[in-house]
């Protein structure tokens, strides 16, 4: 190789030479680095772009159906003998208990976590190991 023939054999070149060059190698890894988080994280965000519309859809038509059938069921109520007020109100107050139960357990399940680019992170503490050891 050419660019080996110019350059100086590892015994011959001084400390600082040798650590500039390590510091010129573990500046140019962690470049890349960061560019394969971002690469990474391109990727997981467009996975989870891709999955929004048919949510969407899926949730506006549940939405529809459930109107629906709070409507049946305060009809239902009504045909028990329970004044129209009532029954809507003990109806809205039963869907608002269920929303926020819903709501509460998919927070606690919602983790950030999936979202974090973990082969990445892996690489740069091995990265961020082998550069202490080199300056070492």
């Amino acid at each position: 190789m050419p660019s080996d023939m110019n350059r100086a054999p590892e015994r011959d070149r001084s400390v600082t030479d040798l650590f500039g060059s390590a510091i010129g190698q573990i500046s140019t890894l962690f470049r890349k680095e960061v560019q394969l988080a971002r690469a990474e994280l391109s990727e997981k965000l467009g996975d989870a772009a891709g999955a929004i519309t048919p949510l969407a859809a899926g949730g506006g038509l549940l939405l529809g159906a459930l109107i629906v059938l709070l409507f049946a069921l305060v009809a239902l109520l009504e045909r028990f003998g329970l004044a129209t007020g009532w029954a809507e109100l003990i109806v809205g107050l039963a869907a608002a208990l269920g929303g926020y139960a819903l709501i509460r357990g998919g927070l606690s399940q919602l983790k950030t976590s999936n979202l974090v680019p973990t082969r990445t992170t892996t690489q740069l503490s091995r990265d961020a190991q082998v550069a202490k050891e080199q300056v070492q």
